[in-house]
């Protein structure tokens, strides 16, 4: 079981940085329209910038232990990464599942709740796979 964590830690790491980034997320996001009566679009603007922010800080140093110093050239590769899988990956999907979701009978907010489900678990596997392959990669040996 052991070896098992170790050779997939980083992908545990992963779920957790997701999981506490999502969480962030909605916290502020509720916090700030339910406690300061923020009108919830900006709050939303601010509560995913925060958590795309910690993401990328909690993904670097914490998930995949990054040493490079390219701070910029990582930052602009994430959020390449992760605005493509937010908005180009999730819309295909979405645009083209949901549909047959609603053809096997299912009403139209459970069809797109379940293609947006699909949606976001196709893109965590396209920013786990990036992130750790041109992201994040382990630069000690390149001259970043």
């Amino acid at each position: 079981m052991q070896e098992i964590l170790k050779k997939h830690a980083d992908k545990f790491r992963f779920l957790i940085v997701g999981s506490t980034n999502t969480v962030l997320d909605f916290g502020i996001l509720f916090s700030l329209t339910i406690f300061l009566n923020i009108p919830k679009e900006f709050a939303n603007f601010i509560s995913t910038f925060v958590a795309f922010l910690f993401s990328f800080f909690a993904n670097k140093k914490y998930t995949f232990k990054s040493t490079s110093q390219n701070l910029k050239k990582q930052f602009l590769l994430f959020a390449a990464v992760t605005l493509f899988g937010l908005w180009v990956i999730q819309t295909i999907i979405i645009t083209i599942i949901t549909p047959i979701f609603i053809n096997f009978g299912l009403n139209k907010s459970l069809a797109l709740l379940i293609s947006k489900l699909a949606a976001t678990v196709v893109s965590l596997v396209w920013n786990y796979v990036l992130y750790s392959r041109i992201v994040f990669k382990d630069t000690k040996n390149s001259s970043d």
